[in-house]
């Protein structure tokens, strides 16, 4: 028995390396994602979204909020990036 890596394709999982097995041969299966797996859209952002934690600020907080708004305004608008406030 022997663990290998590979790629899924739909139902299919292609599998790294070769394997050394029969075409037809019946084997068993058991899954576990070798790197997480996201549940939705989005996930991975708020996964690293702690890593820019010591360094954000408010200015980042504001800065973000007008973005949103513009784009729920549906009016694009330049944004004031002046850091010297």
């Amino acid at each position: 028995m022997k663990a290998y890596e590979g790629i899924v394709h739909g139902q299919t999982i292609e599998l790294t390396e070769a394997h050394g097995l029969i075409e037809g041969s019946r084997v068993s299966v058991i899954l576990q994602p070798t790197v997480p797996v996201l549940q939705q859209w989005g996930e991975g952002l708020r996964r690293c979204a702690g890593i820019l934690a010591d360094s954000w600020t408010e200015e980042d907080d504001r800065i973000l909020e007008e973005i949103a708004q513009s784009r729920h305004t549906g009016r694009n608008r330049d944004l004031d990036l002046d850091h010297d406030e």
